[in-house]
C-alpha cells in the first residue's frame, strides 16, 4: 500500500522493499518501473528492460576499425597540438637561456674590468 507523505514527513518514512529509506512523498517504483534499468526493480516486477540491444546487430569489424581509426586520428591531432606547444616552449626557453648566457658573460667582463682597476695588494709586512 502506498502511503502519501508530505515532504516534511518523507524523511520519517518507513524502509522500502530494497532496504533504503524513502525520502520522496511517493513510491517511484510504482510510477514508471518499465523505464527503469535497475535490476532490483525489474526483478521485483518481472519486467523486461526496454532496450534496443536485441534489435541491433553487433557492430561489424569494419565499423570497429573505423571507430578506432577515428579515435587514433583525434589522438594524433591532439599530440600534434601538444608537440607544437612544447616546441614553442623549447624555443622560448632556448632564447631565454641564450639571453641569460650573454648577460652572464657581460657581467663577468664588468667584474674582470673592476678587478683590473683595483690597486695591487700591499706586500705583507714581516713582523720582527
Amino acid at each position: 500500500m502506498i502511503r502519501p507523505l508530505t515532504v516534511a514527513g518523507a524523511a520519517q518514512a518507513g524502509r522500502t522493499m530494497f532496504g533504503g529509506t524513502s525520502l520522496l512523498p511517493v513510491e517511484l517504483r510504482y510510477v514508471n518501473h518499465t523505464a527503469s534499468t535497475n535490476s532490483l526493480i525489474l526483478r521485483a516486477f518481472k519486467v523486461r528492460p526496454s532496450t534496443i540491444a536485441g534489435c541491433m546487430d553487433a557492430p561489424s569489424t569494419t565499423d570497429q576499425i573505423a571507430e578506432r581509426v577515428e579515435r587514433l586520428l583525434l589522438r594524433h591531432a591532439e599530440l600534434q597540438r601538444t608537440n607544437a606547444l612544447l616546441a614553442a616552449q623549447v624555443a622560448a626557453l632556448t632564447q631565454e637561456r641564450d639571453s641569460l648566457k650573454s648577460r652572464l658573460s657581460a657581467a663577468r667582463a664588468r667584474v674582470d674590468a673592476l678587478l683590473e682597476r683595483l690597486p695591487p695588494a700591499p706586500p705583507p709586512k714581516d713582523s720582527e
